[in-house]
Order: structure tokens, then sequence, then C-alpha cells
């Protein structure tokens, strides 16, 4: 009795622990209210609106703003839930027409308070899985995710609710790792559902289920197969139902895969494409100097632009399902080593590893997808030395190639503290994980110093370094020396050289697995 009261103080202190760090998210969150809005709030606004005003069968149909419903069906049901409060906040919220560019104060705050009160989504995922592990892994995990940089810029200043849906990631993961396989692949359907670009995963998930879940003898095997099955397809079910009632399954995978939209964002994420664009830029105007005619496409790269193919001068031209092929290619090692060894405890590492691969070779990838694969390294990231320190490495370009999304100057000192405040945090917190005890112990007895193992290479302490001169050059100096001229330049250089340290990323992780 006595160590069963000792376990429930310890497991109330836990919680009392993860709810202070999400209080402190929330009063940061709610600073941050006033701050920069991109054209995704105004998105969201007009989802609220559709869905409220119109009935089903004419959401995925309407085309009264250019921001037009292109998220699976969950996520409209979820903005119509949403609506429900909206329409009592301010009924001009969810006017089809005059609610369109509407953002007084009673829309501003709403729509940011409803982004900070789905994050309990993220701090119920956060809380199973950190729930059993020691005191120290759990508090750093809590820090890197719950005041993830990269969230509180992409969501709660940019403004999306990608830690909503990150938390249904997690509670999936955390299913997987306590083995409920059957839970966890009904969680990860309905993050599909929710959203279709986490469907990188999807082989992961397919081939460990099949092979942890499924492989069990031909009667029970068979059973299980068809019994996950049933639940993805109920799932499925009740997600696009009501639309395959409609007739409207060819609209609403038209809006989902917009494949017209090129192959790069209008700001290049820092991936494997821009390696190849700049090639081809390089090419292009050797070959011009040279004296070969070569065509320069209509549609330009470096101005931002995108049209409805690849517009490229001299390499071959990529289609959608060139970028499919290479990034299953690049997710297969991680295949193998699941259906070799289907561990619980390395499901994160590999959903981690794919989404780094659907990132650096994927189609029309937005620089926010970094979350994607960020988020799940930090429950990685204290499990040993070397995936903390590539952890440190990989975060910090993550969030600094997120940068450029606030280009205003009232949000500069923002993101360049809370890059700086999870920089330290991340490095007080490993290296007090990794300090030597051997070492504590002499300090103990004034005979020694703390010694942490934590502690960066000379290459990445250079690259690191590096971003420090890419910001200064790019935020100060090009526009002093430069002016308007060459606008594209700062988002090229900080794109290519935020790209470097995730190509590495990549490559460290796919040897972490294959080893």
């Amino acid at each position: 009795q006595s160590m069963g009261a000792e376990m429930e103080r310890r497991k109330s202190s836990d919680r009392r622990l993860l709810l202070w760090f999400f209080a402190v998210a929330t009063a940061v969150k709610l600073l941050l209210i006033p701050s920069y809005r991109s054209t995704d709030f105004e998105v969201h606004r007009n989802w609220l609106a559709v869905t409220h005003s119109l009935p089903l069968s004419k959401w995925y149909l309407d085309e009264t703003s250019p921001w037009t419903l292109d998220y699976p069906p969950f996520f409209a049901y979820f903005e119509r839930f949403l609506s429900i409060f909206a329409r009592v906040v301010d009924p001009r919220i969810v006017d089809l027409q005059s609610g369109l560019d509407y953002s007084v104060d009673s829309v501003v705050h709403f729509q940011r308070i409803s982004v900070i009160v789905s994050d309990l989504c993220l701090l119920l995922g956060v809380y199973r899985l950190t729930r059993r592990l020691e005191a120290i892994n759990r508090n750093l995990i809590c820090a890197m995710v719950i005041w993830s940089p990269g969230l509180l810029i992409v969501d709660h200043i940019h403004f999306q609710y990608n830690g909503f849906l990150l938390g249904w990631l997690l509670l999936s993961i955390s299913f997987l790792q306590d083995g409920r396989d059957l839970l966890g692949g009904f969680l990860f359907a309905v993050l599909l559902c929710f959203k279709h670009l986490f469907a990188v995963a999807a082989p992961v998930y397919f081939v460990y289920l099949l092979r942890h879940y499924c492989w069990s003898g031909l009667a029970t095997g068979f059973r299980r197969l068809v019994t996950i099955g049933a639940v993805v397809v109920a799932v499925f079910a009740a997600a696009f139902g009501p639309f395959i009632y409609h007739g409207q399954m060819k609209q609403v995978m038209t809006r989902m895969f917009p494949f017209g939209r090129g192959l790069c964002h209008a700001y290049w994420a820092p991936n494997f494409w821009v390696f190849y664009i700049i090639l081809d830029k390089g090419l292009a105007f050797s070959l011009r100097k040279l004296g070969f005619e070569i065509q320069i496409p209509s549609a330009s790269f470096t101005g931002g632009l995108v049209g409805d193919s690849s517009p490229f001068a001299v390499l071959p031209q990529i289609t959608p399902l060139t970028t499919f092929a290479m990034v299953l290619l690049a997710v297969t090692p991680c295949l193998l080593k699941a259906w070799q060894k289907p561990l619980p405890g390395l499901v994160a590492r590999w959903i981690a590893y794919a989404y780094t691969c659907g990132f650096l070779f994927g189609w029309h990838v937005h620089e926010k997808a970094s979350l994607h694969f960020t988020i799940p390294l930090a429950i990685v990231a204290v499990q040993s030395l070397e995936d903390a320190k590539h952890y440190f490495l990989v975060s910090i370009v993550s969030c600094y190639s997120l940068f450029p999304l606030l280009y205003e100057p009232q949000e500069y000192p923002i993101k360049v503290l809370l890059l700086l405040l999870h920089s330290m945090v991340m490095w007080l917190g490993f290296a007090a994980q990794h300090t030597d005890e051997k070492a504590l112990k002499k300090k103990k007895e004034k005979t020694g110093e703390i010694k942490s193992k934590f502690e960066m290479g000379c290459i990445e302490k250079s690259y690191l370094m590096g971003l420090v001169i890419v910001e200064i050059v790019s935020q100060f100096l090009h526009p002093y020396f430069l002016g308007d001229r060459f606008a594209f330049l700062p988002l090229m250089l900080i794109s290519t050289y935020c790209a470097v340290g995730i190509m590495y990323s990549w490559i460290w992780q796919l040897h972490r697995i294959l080893t």
C-alpha cells in the first residue's frame, strides 16, 4: 500500500509538472495573439464559414473565396464544430459573403484561442509518451515539444493547427510503443482523415503492423489482418462516406491533391530540390555564356512563383510520380528494418525518418512540414547521447528555416528570442542528462568539476555558426548593400544552407537505422 501511495503521488507530481509546462506555453501563446497573421488565418476563417453556411454536399465545391477547402473531411468536420462557437462569438465570422477578409478583434481572439485550446491534444500525446520515463527524459521531451519554437512560430504567429494534428500522431506512437497496435493504427487512420500529408509514414505503419500485429500464425494473423483492415475502412468510411454518397470523391481528391501547384512552394523548403533548382539555373547560365540557346522558362523559382509544371531549363522536368518514387525508394531501407526487427521502441525513429524523406523528396513541400519529423525526433533525442547531438542540430536548423515566414520587423526579436531560448533549454537539458556521474561525485567532494558528455563536434559547431553568418548577410548586409535588387537572394541563401543541414540529418538517421 505504501509503495502504491508513493507511485500515485509521483504520478500526480508528474501531471502537475506537465500542466506547468503547458501553462507557461499557453501564457506565451496568449501574448502572441496580436502578432502577425498569414493568409492561413483567412483560409481557416473561410473554412468556418463554408462548413457552417453550406450543406455538406457543397463544401468541396464552393469557390466564393480563393481559399477553398482542401483538407480531408475530418478537418472539415472539425471546422464545422468550431463554427458553432464562432457564430456565438460573432455571426459574421461564419458568413460566407460578408465574412471575407473579416479580421476584427473578435475573429482574431476566437481563432487564436481555438488553436491554443486544440493544443490539449498535443498535451495528451506528450503525457502518454512520457508517463513512464525517468524525470529528466520526461522534462526534456516536454520542453522540446510543448515549448517547441517551431510550433509557436507556425501555429501561434503564422497560424495553423499543427499542434492539434501532431497530438494525434504522438498518441498513435504512444499506443504502438505500448504494444496496443490496433489502437495505434486506428489513431493514425484518424490523423490521415484530418490531414492527408501525414500519409508519408503510412508505409512504415503498414509494414510494422503487418509484421508485429498480424504475423502471428495463419488463423490468428488472418483474423488480425481482417480486424485492422475493418478498423481502417470504418475510419475512412466515416470521413469520406457522405461525399461518396453525393458522388463527389473526384472533386474531394482534386482539392486534396492539387498537383498543378508545382514542385516547389513559393518559398523553397530546404530540401533536395533546392540543389536541383540551383544546378539547373547554374547550367542554364553557363550554357548561355558558351553560346547555347537555352530557353528561360516563363515560371521562375527565384521569383517565388509556382506554375502548372516544373520550369527547368536544362535538367529533366520533375513530375509528382517522380517524387513519389523517390520518397518510397528513400523510405525502403527503413521498411526492411521494420520488417526484420519490428521493435515498438524503434517506431518513433522510423516514423520521423519517413517524414524526413517526404520533406526532402516530396512534391510541393511546405517549409512548415519540417515539424512532422522534428517533433517525433524529440522522443528519440532522449534515448542516447548521439541522438541528443543530432536533435540539437536539426531542431535549430528546422526552426531557423521557418524565419522567412515572419518577415515583418516587429516579429524579428520574437523569432530570434524563441530560437535562442530553445537552444539554451536543449543545451542545459542534454548537458544535465549526460553529466558524468563520477565527476559529479567528485564535485560534491570538492575534488573536481562537473563534466558533461554532451559536446558538439567541430563540424557541427562550425555549421551552426554559419547560420549566424547567413542571418547577418540576409537580414542586414543584403538590404544595406543591394537594397531591393536580387530580392530572392536571402531566401535562396537560407533555403540552401538549411537544406545542407536537413540532408545531413537524413543521412544520419538512415545510418542510425541501418546500424
